[in-house]
């Protein structure tokens, strides 16, 4: 089983933190895994992506052409990528900032106001906590149970207290 996953977004989203937490936890899971960060010079605001790639196998290229699996937190990113992904793949929006539906009809797709119940609950630049939640309810990648093991190791010693609150936005996406 291999799971080809885009995150896009803008800097400042946190879109190279969400795909160092799942290849964490693809390591922490004994799995084959890339994990390849992308943004622009700009960094806040402008384009970031990150490919992550989480395989029973050895995987050949970090770089992924067709995922199964697109995580989108801005329009520009969805314009980009969404006709990249296969058919029968799942695309996964932060409906909040997206304002305009999938016009894919052959794939999965989970709406997720991600930006704005980050907005109210915590802060918005935790909202790639609650798409991370969306993905795992979504998709059978890893269990909550699995993730925590991800954000444990990605989250920094010096910011600990964190891991608890990352696990609430995460069940929260979960739980939509």
């Amino acid at each position: 089983m291999t799971d080809n996953i885009i995150i896009t977004g803008f800097g400042g989203q946190g879109i190279l933190f969400a795909g160092k937490i799942l290849a964490y936890t693809a390591l922490v899971k004994g799995k084959q895994l890339s994990w390849l960060p992308s943004y622009g010079p700009e960094m806040r605001g402008g384009a970031a992506n990150c490919h992550v790639i989480v395989s029973d196998e050895p995987v050949g290229s970090p770089i992924i052409i067709t995922p199964n699996i697109l995580i989108s937190m801005n329009k520009p990113s969805l314009d980009k990528f969404e006709n990249d992904v296969l058919p029968g793949g799942t695309i996964i929006y932060d409906k909040t900032l997206i304002d305009r539906d999938i016009k894919r009809n052959d794939v999965k797709i989970v709406p997720v106001e991600a930006t704005g119940i980050a907005t109210k609950e915590a802060k918005a630049n935790m909202a790639n906590m609650i798409m991370i939640g969306a993905l795992l309810k979504n998709t059978e990648i890893f269990t909550l149970e699995e993730i925590r093991a991800g954000v444990e190791k990605a989250v920094p010693p010096t910011k600990k207290d964190l891991i608890d609150y990352n696990m609430k936005l995460i069940e929260r996406g979960y739980n939509l």
